[in-house]
């Protein structure tokens, strides 16, 4: 660096800092400052040029005010000024001052771009290095455009001074962070790999987090590195501190460049594994298991692409003289985006050997004495050691080193550092998971449980917590879940719900003995009721259910735990329920009989909340088939008045209902209708996707559920799970609307008699519908019932109710309320499928007053109904009072369209003409079909549907929380299939699907981007027209 000259002092902004110090208050220091700024502000409009001493000083001024917290809205064109000064302090002022102040956005970037590829190419390293460090600094798209394909050609010359290729290096790793499509990859990649084996360690310490940032998403590109980095990696660890003097810290050899070689490793399988699925992988153990039938593996992932691979392709409008799945295989290897199966070289022995021998020795190396009492040598001493076990754990392909990494962690559980300890309790729970160390790591169980109960750090215990699940096999499940239980009594608030959820799982997944599951759950209950989610206590009592064999011990069992003269309500409802179906099996015993069980259960009734009541409202009728010996004493309770005019009305109407059915009904109908209830179908348990859930977003989401059920909240319709006694013990089909599975419904559902429940059936299962519409028919257009004439070519009388609004809140789903005023309710429920669709709207009067000549009309404009056939059913022209009608449309897209269609609704109600319009949520997207795509293919296509014309891209601030399963369900909800594991950065979204319509089928790709810090999103859509990339992207974009 240039010497400072004794002028380079500033003698000026001495004295100003020096005056803002003595400020005895905060105006004071305002009034020297607008003082200064005044003064500076003259100097720089004044006719006299300044120097380039005075232009620094006053420019560093500025700068010292804006670091106070002061606006500057000044001085840049002068700091800008500073750049094409040929004296370094005067260049370093200005760089520092556009560093911080200068917006991405300003006018100057184009000067100041001009500036710094000057210096760029001046090839003075002093120079070079300040416009790298500014590009850094600022990192916008626009200087990643302009810089990107110049930095590399800088970083890999031959004559380029180790300072600056150690700041190119930094710099490009910055540029590609923030915009990584502006960072071409191209020949330079094989020579910086290379800068692995550089002299100068600064430049490989640079270079080592360039390329590890570059591996991530490029393996293809950078698998040479490994060699290179085990090459150097083994210099480092078998060297004496002595060699690497400069690199030494506190006697650990270049412990931050060991730490980032090791993590490069991390990117790549062991070396020499054959195939690798690197993207999916986190662990090697699929590919440890595999090796051995690596090129079969690899064959028949290629067979799995049948013919519907190559029609798919068709769809897009893509041609291909291939035409066969054999050219997919081939375009692998050119496909450079990423997320591919990558074929690693045949196995190099020395390399994997080299390693071998670097991670014993770094093993070795953390059991000697330590060379300093310092905590900076233990710190850079331990950093390599945990990176290297990170490094084994990732490969799980050696036993001897993952057992010695397990015992080096069993050291580290009793150490007095208590960051040592947290590490070694996290590393050791990946470990757990390996068939190779899960033994090793199980004989640490009491060192573990006693740092639970002795632990004074709370992230500490609840890593202890994450650890003893982690290990808990059938050999210990029984000590491990008592030593959670006995914990959860003194736990944090904070991890109480979270170590329930893992009690409740670890009871059911290693119970031999279910006996001892229900004793668990009970005194889980007991211990922490407050914490116990309902997805618990709905749990027991499905496994209750569907075992014969624990029927009569749950309802002993819960019985003698209700006795207690405090019981917590979730206890409550899990005995009302498990004694209203099984009660009878314990009532032989005189001391559980009938009356005793009801007189139990009814004097916690009067505690509880209104849930829990009807719950045990519904205990009650049970007793009254199961007991008729009681019947009459329930029947007082149910008569009573506390229940009959009891103020919720829940309450009121199970009491009468409840009441009027023990009193009319037979005891063969009563046996019926309050039959034991059917065993639950076999389902995951849903207290492992709650712990999942909790665990952190996108986690584990089970979206495959959401993939198989379309008719999900986002997507329209509800799925009905029995939870309590109460509901009813025979669901009632689904209405498959459009012919997809289920037999035709005909029956129709009387209007409600009151307004009270107006539309209260028109989003459940048993909705009345009419014949379904079979795929792909035409005879539904043609039917005699439907008056195509109501299909109109003209403009509503009156505005559009919130038209905008109402088509985007039902993008992504099928069901809902419409329009609502004082008077009308619309109603919804669709169904869509390829390119038909069926539409069901309910009008319901919200009045006592008939609705007169009530005509609803669609209104479609000539270029719609040239696009879009609508087939509507005529309406009954009289609406009762509190009632409800139904309208059928039938739909069928023609070709891609941009409107929604208007539904026009008018009637006379009390003498006054009422004219309503709204717009019918009919988009493009609801003739989506979700294709799922493995990731090449999806490349492939991408890159295919490259043309200008073929892609819409948007970029949006947030209007929701950004929540990745909201996100998730909306995309699903869109229409396109969800494809996980495809996009290169896992918080981006990729979908894919086909447009139907009758004239032809239009392929769709979108990638949704999210950028938590900015709140703001990028959507990218590519298909094979333009005006639907268009109006996709319109549509999808407002759903965020």
């Amino acid at each position: 660096m240039p010497a400072v000259s004794k002028g380079d002092g500033m003698r000026g902004l001495a004295v100003f800092i020096s005056d803002i110090r003595n400020c005895k208050s905060k105006e004071a220091e305002i009034k020297r400052i607008n003082k200064e700024l005044a003064n500076i502000r003259s100097k720089f409009k004044g006719d006299k040029a300044l120097d380039g001493y005075s232009k620094k000083k006053y420019v560093c001024k500025l700068l010292f005010i804006f670091l106070l917290g002061h606006d500057i809205d000044f001085g840049h064109m002068e700091a800008v000024n500073l750049l094409s000064s040929n004296r370094y302090t005067e260049k370093q002022i200005g760089y520092l001052f556009i560093s911080v102040l200068v917006n991405s956005n300003s006018e100057l970037i184009r000067l100041i771009n001009n500036a710094i590829k000057n210096d760029l190419a001046s090839r003075n390293p002093t120079f070079m290095g300040l416009a790298l460090h500014c590009i850094a600094n600022v990192g916008s798209r626009e200087m990643a455009e302009a810089f990107a394909g110049e930095i590399p050609k800088i970083l890999v010359a031959g004559d380029t001074m180790d300072s600056v290729k150690q700041s190119a290096a930094l710099c490009l790793l910055r540029l590609y962070r923030t915009s990584p499509d502006f960072v071409p990859m191209g020949d330079w990649t094989s020579r910086v790999v290379h800068l692995l084996n550089d002299q100068h360690l600064g430049v490989v310490t640079a270079a080592t987090s360039l390329i590890t940032t570059l591996a991530q998403k490029n393996p293809e590109e950078f698998k040479t590195s490994v060699s290179l980095a085990v090459s150097r990696l083994s210099r480092i660890v078998t060297s004496a501190s002595t060699d690497l003097q400069d690199y030494t810290y506190y006697f650990v050899p270049a412990p931050w460049l060991s730490v980032k070689l090791l993590r490069l490793l991390q990117c790549y399988p062991p070396p020499g594994n054959g195939v690798k699925n690197h993207v999916s992988c986190q662990r090697c153990s699929m590919q440890r298991r595999e090796s051995s039938n690596s090129t079969l593996m690899f064959r028949e992932f290629f067979c799995k692409l049948s013919a519907d691979t190559n029609n798919f392709l068709l769809s897009w409008g893509i041609t291909s003289s291939y035409g066969k799945v054999g050219y997919l295989i081939s375009s692998v290897e050119q496909n450079e985006v990423v997320q591919q199966f990558v074929l690693f070289p045949p196995e190099d022995a020395a390399v994997r050997g080299r390693l071998t021998e670097c991670l014993e020795t770094i093993l070795n190396k953390a059991q000697e004495p330590p060379k300093s009492k310092k905590v900076q040598h233990s710190n850079a001493k331990n950093a390599v050691l945990f990176e290297a076990i990170s490094l084994i754990i990732h490969h799980d392909s050696e036993p001897n080193l993952l057992v010695r990494a397990c015992n080096q962690l069993g050291q580290f559980l009793q150490h007095r550092e208590t960051n040592l300890r947290y590490l070694a309790l996290e590393s050791m729970c990946t470990l757990a998971s390996s068939e190779f160390s899960h033994e090793a790591v199980k004989t640490h169980i009491e060192t573990v449980i006693n740092a639970l109960k002795t632990e004074r750090d709370v992230s500490v215990r609840q890593r202890a917590v994450d650890l003893l699940y982690a290990m808990c096999d059938r050999s210990n499940a029984q000590q491990i879940v008592a030593e959670m239980l006995n914990y959860l009594e003194t736990a944090d608030y904070s991890i109480r719900e979270e170590i329930v959820l893992k009690v409740a799982i670890l009871a059911e997944k290693y119970a031999v003995d279910y006996t001892w599951y229900v004793d668990t759950i009970l005194n889980l209950i007991r211990i922490a009721g407050d914490y116990v989610s309902e997805e618990v206590w709905y749990r027991v009592i499905q496994i209750v259910i569907n075992r014969d064999d624990v029927q009569g011990y749950a309802a002993k069992t819960v019985f003698e735990a209700l006795q207690a003269p405090a019981c917590h309500e979730n206890l409550v409802k899990v005995g009302g329920y498990i004694l209203g179906e099984f009660g009878n099996l314990i009532a032989g015993d005189p001391r559980s009989s009938p009356l005793i069980q009801f007189n139990l259960l009814h004097s916690k009734f009067h505690l509880c909340s209104v849930p829990t009541r009807a719950l045990l409202l519904s205990t009650y009728i049970k007793f009254v088939n199961l007991f008729p010996e009681i019947k009459t004493t329930i029947q007082d309770v149910l008569r009573s008045d506390s229940q009959l005019k009891n103020a919720d009305v829940e309450l009121q109407q199970r009491a009468v209902e409840y009441l009027r059915l023990s009193t009319i009904a037979s005891t063969d109908i009563l046996a019926t209708v309050l039959e034991e209830m059917p065993p639950f179908p076999e389902r995951e348990s849903s207290i492992l996707a709650k712990l999942k859930k909790k665990k952190g977003p996108g986690t584990v989401t089970d979206l495959e559920e959401i993939k198989k059920e379309r008719n999900s909240d986002v997507n329209g319709g509800t799925e009905s799970t029995p939870v309590n006694a109460s509901t009813v013990s025979t669901p009632s089909p689904s209405a498959d609307l459009l012919g997809l599975g289920a037999a035709p419904l005909t029956s129709s559902a009387p209007p409600p008699s009151s307004t009270g429940s107006l539309l209260v059936d028109v989003f459940s299962d048993s909705a009345s519908v009419v014949a379904p519409l079979a795929p792909g028919s035409e005879d539904n257009f043609a039917s005699p019932d439907l008056a195509s004439s109501e299909v109109v070519s003209e403009e509503p009388a009156d505005t559009v109710h919130d038209a905008d609004e109402l088509i985007h809140k039902f993008v992504c789903k099928n069901n809902g309320v419409l329009f609502e005023n004082q008077l009308l309710q619309i109603g919804l429920k669709s169904e869509f499928r390829q390119n038909l669709g069926r539409m069901f709207i309910f009008y319901g009067n919200k009045t006592s007053t008939q609705f007169l000549n009530f005509t609803p009309t669609l209104i479609c404009s000539d270029e719609l109904q040239s696009s879009l056939n609508l087939q509507t059913k005529p309406v009954d022209p009289t609406v009762d009072g509190g009632a409800q009608v139904q309208q059928v449309v039938n739909i069928e897209c023609i070709s891609d369209f941009m409107e929604a269609p208007i539904l026009n609704i008018q009637f006379r109600y009390g003498g006054t003409f009422q004219n309503i319009s709204v717009k019918l949520p009919i988009t493009l997207n609801k003739f989506f079909q979700p294709t799922e795509m493995a990731s090449q293919d999806f490349f492939q296509r991408w890159k295919q549907l490259s043309n200008p014309q073929q892609e819409m891209q948007n970029i949006f601030k947030a209007k929701h929380p950004m929540d990745t399963e909201i996100t998730k369900a909306k995309i699903i909800g869109f229409g396109s299939a969800l494809l996980e594991e495809v996009d290169p950065n896992p918080a981006n979204f990729v979908g894919a699907g086909i447009i139907h319509t009758k004239t032809t089928q239009i392929g769709c790709l979108l990638r949704l981007e999210p950028n938590l810090q900015a709140q703001m999103y990028r959507l990218t859509l590519r298909t094979s027209k333009e005006t639907v990339s268009q109006r996709l992207c319109e549509l999808l974009s407002e759903q965020f």
